[in-house]
């Protein structure tokens, strides 16, 4: 919860708070008796799956050092359970997010010119790196992704899911 918060108030999740939840969840988890392998898949699964989107601009470095400590508490099932719940949940957050915004036509366009400019070129860029430079452009299209990884740990947590 406090990275939720710290993302939404200050657009960047402390490091010091991501280090202290990721000493507490190994502890934690070799406390419950999990292998050493068991904890390391899991955040090596979380770095491996989310490093790809953080280097394309995807999503932000807080939100791949938040679910590597995601995986420091949880096993690799239940860690690719809370990441599918939070793209599903973000996806949600995004729709709400386009029909305030009314700006849907607009993404669909540059999610589509960003597309054929790799397919053109052949190389990947920074999805969204023309829009940072304005400030208020930017946050338009931006969701925290912290909210909904709080969202779907809650709800794996709860048994929802």
């Amino acid at each position: 919860m406090l990275s939720a918060l710290a993302d939404l108030k200050t657009d960047r999740i402390p490091n010091g708070f991501i280090l202290f939840g990721i000493a507490c969840g190994i502890v934690d988890s070799i406390l419950s008796g999990r292998e050493i392998t068991s904890i390391l898949a899991s955040v090596f699964l979380a770095f491996l799956l989310m490093y790809p989107l953080y280097m394309i601009g995807a999503f932000g470095a807080g939100d791949v050092k938040l679910l590597i400590l995601i995986g420091a508490f949880q096993r690799p099932g239940e860690l690719m359970t809370i990441l599918a719940g939070a793209f599903v949940i973000g996806a949600g957050f995004s729709l709400i997010k386009l029909a305030t915004e009314k700006n849907g036509v607009e993404r669909l366009r540059y999610f589509i010119s960003y597309l054929q400019d790799i397919w053109r070129t052949g190389h990947w860029k920074i999805y969204g790196e023309n829009l940072k430079k304005d400030y208020h452009t930017c946050w338009k299209n931006k969701i925290h992704f912290a909210v909904p990884i709080l969202f779907s740990t809650v709800c794996r947590i709860g048994g929802l899911f």
